[in-house]
Parts: structure tokens; C-alpha cells; sequence
């Protein structure tokens, strides 16, 4: 086991920043530097960029390269080239510009950006070229080439148009349980709405005939969001999500599905073939694995942005995870899912970057500050962390097991494991909904057939040393340990994992700050795994008595249990895969 290593942030000026790292861009979103509003059209003659090839996706692929050649006589360090979708990004598309004025002349963020200067040659010749990866988003794509750095943007020139050869073609499945233990959901994205086509998942056991579930098929509106920019330069169509109820599994064989649409003349649209390991009944005694992360987010293949180093390990997480895929049965991303923030275009981004996973095991998701919170919203906090988002593409673009899909805590069986999800963005404290549902999913499970209980939440409601969470001295969110420490101990809660403080950290099993010799029931381990991606945060200068390892890398979980007899968990580096931290737990 080899020792944390500690970046503590003592003084206090330095709390933001050691806290949400904005003193150096970090947690900024990128396309939010970008002054659009701001923007002029001054098209330039002598200015051009062109982009090739023309058609996307000929051979029914859902990513390609594209690359934009571009010049301009006088070439500067604030040159920008923007990939906006749907091609035409004029004021036309700008929510009441129809007479109400003038109002600005671009109105819609990009998907993403390059510098021109990221080409080598392009501030001695005015000449450069950069290559784009574009996934199928359901729309037409243009490049913008852009003087006056992203505070004053003025447009000079723009591309041709490009598309992928079917714009509208299903994508992106993502797997996740059901409400019962032998259910699987597929949820995927089209540009297909119902009165188009009908959508369906045509699905079987390997060997036998298949069948067809229906899909049901919802969207959302820019009146659905609840502020600023999801509602305005951040606002893209999301298309329609559709998603299909795969009943009646038989425990841990393997399915294989395709997601497809029928067309009104009969032709079928069709995803691509993928197959899934349905899940071990309640109480089944089989190796069974379990991934557990939070605060991903997504990063860019291409290198696009201008802050390359926002979330520089998503990459790296998404890979190892899609690397150790045939050891992992079911994954958990516990908030802060694609750091949207507002800029809807990135969540057809996010589900394209993991979709290698989604695909082929569940992937259950919680709510955290970044999908959620906006004020006078009905969250808990009234920061601003989810950019006017609210929660709607994170619980329309992923399904979970939800009774109310605003209140986003759920129970879920799993072989021998027992998970309670809580919704730390609702309030969870004594004598509200969400505690006696809590009460419930812990006090109900039946510790002979699983006797493995999990809590899950975004916010750390338990233990964490970092800086934030331990400045005051309450090293968690207050009230939480007093709300909920003592329902821990009465149902015996064996693990409980947390996000949102971007940093791996593992307690001893404690109650009430203390450690308790070997749990025997009598304490909860708490594990911090908050370092899935986005930029990282720093712990106290010194360690309380209960925190038994730190460390501040990027990395993920990973439960392993095979009996009633012992569960294994590691902690893993998303550089390369390997063990860094570990603990059993053991029961008579």
C-alpha cells in the first residue's frame, strides 16, 4: 500500500481555488469562455476555411475524422476555429429574435474549438490545418474561423457544410437495470421522433429466436430547463431518447440486442449488433464485480478546447474501464456525469465517449451538483453547478429505477449486494421523503441472501478530509452524519461511497469519528472515489484518526464479492489500471 500524496491548501484566500481550482481555469466549462453573445459577422473575402471529407459515416459509422484547411492574410494568436451543428448558426436560430429587435448575431455556442495556432505552420503563413473528430449529433455541421480571441469573437469566414449520410440514426445504447432484478432497459438516441418511425429492440438469448420489446420515446424542450445557458447559447435539440423494458432475463446468461427503428415504408433503420450478461438474482452466490466512480466528465479525442486539461483524465478513466470490461458486471457513476453545465451539445458527446461500456453492462447513475443544482429549482443548494440543466438530460438521456424521476433515489438488488442511492441534491435529512425511503431500502434487505448493504450518494454525507469538507471541521455536508449516521449503524451499512470531492480517500469502519476494531456491524467504511476525471482537490494538511488512506489521483472503484463470506474492494489508478489501495471485509 503506498502512502497518499498530500497538496494541502492552508491559507484562506486560496479556498476556491483549492476547492473549485477556478484560479486556473479548472472547473470552468470550456465553450463557456466563449463571449458569443458578443459575436459579429464581419466575413472576410480574403478569409477561408473549408472542411472535407463531405459525407460522414458512409459505412453506418457514428464518428469520423474531418479535416478543416484554413487561411487568412494576417494571422494572430486569438484565431479560432468553432464546429457548430446544425451548419446554419446565424441569428435565425436565436429564441425570439423574430421581431424583437436586433439581438446578437450568433447565438449558439459551438460544440467545441482548436486555436488556429495549434497548426504549427499557421502564425509564420496565415496557412494552417487541423483534424476534427465529429460524432453523429443528428444535425448538419459548419466551421467558423473566428479573429478577436473568444472574448471579442468576429466571424470571418465560414466552411462548407457537413453531415453524416444518416443523421438520424440510432445511437449510443446505454444498459441499466430495471425496476425488478431480471430487467434490463436499453436507452439510446435518434433523430426519429414517433411520428417517424417506430423504435424497438430486437433481443434474444444466444442460440434462440429472437424478439422485439417496443420502445417508449420522450425529449424535452428549452422550456423545460430552468436558466442560463441551457436555456440560450448553450441550448442544442437533444433529438428523442427512447427506451426499451427487456423482461423476464434469465440470471447471468447472455443476451444479445439491436436497437432499430421501422420506417412508415417498412425499411428498418438498425444500430449496431451488441449482447449483455443479464444480472444474478437476489441472494445468488457467483463472482460479481462492481465498478463505482464519480465526477467523470468527458474529454476530447482531438484535442479541441481550449482548456485540454478540464477533465484530463476522463480519457483515461473511460479506457481503463473499457480495458478491464470483461471483469466488470456493473458500473455506477455517481454524479457529475458529462459536466455539461449547460451546453446541451456535450451530452451526445459524453454518451458517444462511453458508450463502449454503456453498451455492454448496466450503468446506473446518481445526481450530483453538476446535473442538478440551479436556484429556486427545488434542489437542496441553490448554486449554479448545473448551467440551467436542472437534472432533465440526466434523467432523460439515463434511465434508473426511480418512483419519481425529479427525485432521483432509488433501491436496487444485485446478486448479493443490496444498493441504496440517495439523491444528495434532495434534501435527505430526518423527517423528509427522502430519509424514509432510505430507511426502508436499508431496513428491508434480507442479510442471508445479501449480505452486502452499499449507500450511495454525490455528496460526501459521511467522511472526507478534503480541504473543503474539513476547513470548518465538520468533514462532511452539514447534518448529514447527525441525519443519517445512526441509520448506518442500525441496518449495518457495510460500505458507503461519495463523489463530488475529486480525490480517492478510505476511512477504517467508524461511527461517530471513531474507528470501530474490525466493523463487526458496529461501523460503516466510507470511501470518497471523486477522481473519475474532472480536475483534482486537495485534502487537509493533516489527516484525522479515522482516514486511513489518501490519495490525490484519478482513479476508480471496484467491489468483488464471490460469497457471503468476504468482499474484496480496490482502488485503482485510471493511468494504468493498477492496484493502489485495497481492504476485505470479512463476516461469519
Amino acid at each position: 500500500m503506498r502512502g497518499a500524496r498530500l497538496a494541502p491548501c492552508l491559507p484562506l484566500l486560496l479556498l476556491a481555488a483549492c476547492w473549485a481550482g477556478r484560479a486556473d481555469g479548472h472547473g470552468v466549462h470550456p465553450l463557456s469562455r466563449i463571449a458569443i453573445h458578443r459575436a459579429r459577422v464581419a466575413l472576410d473575402a480574403s478569409a477561408a476555411v473549408r472542411a472535407s471529407p463531405k459525407l460522414l459515416g458512409s459505412r453506418g459509422e457514428d464518428t469520423a475524422w474531418v479535416t478543416v484547411e484554413f487561411k487568412i492574410p494576417r494571422a494572430s494568436d486569438g484565431d479560432w476555429i468553432g464546429v457548430f451543428s446544425p451548419s446554419n448558426f446565424n441569428a435565425s436560430t436565436c429564441p425570439g429574435s423574430h421581431g424583437s429587435g436586433p439581438g446578437p448575431a450568433i447565438c449558439s455556442a459551438p460544440i467545441k474549438y482548436q486555436f488556429a495556432n495549434y497548426s504549427s505552420v499557421y502564425n509564420r503563413s496565415g496557412t494552417g490545418a487541423l483534424k476534427f473528430q465529429l460524432i453523429n449529433q443528428r444535425q448538419d455541421f459548419s466551421f467558423g474561423f473566428f479573429t478577436g480571441g473568444l472574448s471579442n469573437p468576429a466571424l470571418v469566414a465560414v466552411s462548407n457544410r457537413i453531415v453524416f449520410a444518416n443523421p438520424k440514426a440510432p445511437v449510443y445504447p446505454r444498459l441499466a437495470l430495471g425496476k425488478t432484478w431480471n430487467e434490463m432497459t436499453v436507452t439510446w438516441t435518434s433523430g426519429y421522433g414517433i411520428s417517424e418511425a417506430h423504435p424497438f429492440v430486437e433481443w434474444g438469448m444466444k442460440g434462440s429466436h429472437p424478439v422485439h420489446a417496443p420502445a417508449d420515446t420522450v425529449t424535452f424542450g428549452r422550456e423545460s430547463l430552468c436558466g442560463e445557458p441551457a436555456r440560450s447559447v448553450g441550448w442544442r435539440d437533444p433529438g428523442f431518447i427512447h427506451t426499451a423494458f427487456l423482461k423476464n432475463l434469465s440470471p447471468e446468461k447472455e443476451y444479445y440486442y439491436k436497437i432499430g427503428h421501422t420506417l412508415h415504408d417498412g425499411k428498418v433503420v438498425w444500430g449496431k449488433p451488441k449482447s449483455f450478461r443479464a444480472p444474478p438474482y437476489p441472494g445468488q452466490k457467483s463472482l460479481q464485480r462492481v465498478v463505482i466512480f464519480g465526477d467523470m466528465g468527458k474529454d476530447e479525442r482531438d484535442g479541441s478546447n481550449e482548456y485540454q486539461n478540464y477533465q484530463p483524465a476522463s480519457l483515461n478513466t473511460t479506457d481503463a474501464l473499457i480495458r478491464d470490461l470483461d471483469n466488470t458486471d456493473i458500473v455506477f457513476h455517481i454524479g457529475d456525469i458529462s459536466y455539461a453545465n449547460g451546453y446541451l451539445s456535450q451530452w451526445d458527446q459524453f454518451t458517444q465517449q462511453v458508450e463502449p461500456i454503456t453498451s455492454r453492462v448496466p450503468y446506473m447513475i446518481a445526481s450530483g451538483n453538476h446535473e442538478r443544482d440551479f436556484p429556486n429549482s427545488g434542489s437542496l443548494y441553490n448554486g449554479t453547478d448545473s448551467g440551467g440543466e436542472c437534472g432533465v438530460p440526466a434523467e432523460t438521456m439515463y434511465y434508473a429505477p426511480t418512483e419519481k424521476r425529479d427525485n432521483f433515489w432509488y433501491s436496487m438488488d444485485y446478486g448479493m449486494f443490496r444498493f441504496c442511492v440517495a439523491d444528495s441534491e434532495h434534501d435527505w435529512r430526518e423527517g423528509t421523503e427522502q430519509y424514509r425511503f432510505l430507511d426502508r431500502c436499508l431496513g428491508t434487505v434480507d442479510r442471508a441472501k445479501q449480505p452486502w448493504l452499499v449507500f450511495i450518494a454525490h455528496r460526501v454525507l459521511g467522511y472526507s478530509s478534503g480541504f473543503f469538507y474539513g476547513f470548518d471541521g465538520a468533514f462532511a455536508e452539514p447534518m448529514a452524519r447527525q441525519s443519517l449516521e445512526g441509520l448506518w449503524r442500525r441496518h449495518r451499512v457495510d460500505v458507503a461511497f461519495y463523489g463530488h470531492v475529486h480525490q480517492y480517500e478510505r476511512t477504517c469502519p467508524v461511527y461517530e469519528e471513531r474507528c470501530v476494531p474490525d466493523g463487526h456491524g458496529q461501523g460503516t467504511v466510507h470511501v470518497v472515489v471523486g477522481g473519475g476525471g474532472s480536475h483534482l482537490s486537495s485534502f487537509t494538511a493533516v489527516a484525522p484518526p479515522w482516514s486511513v488512506y489518501r490519495e490525490m489521483d484519478y482513479g476508480f472503484g471496484k467491489l468483488t464479492a464471490s460469497d457471503a463470506r468476504s468482499l474484496q474492494f480496490e482502488y485503482r489508478r485510471s493511468s494504468d489500471g493498477k492496484v493502489y489501495d485495497s481492504f476485505t471485509l470479512h463476516r461469519d
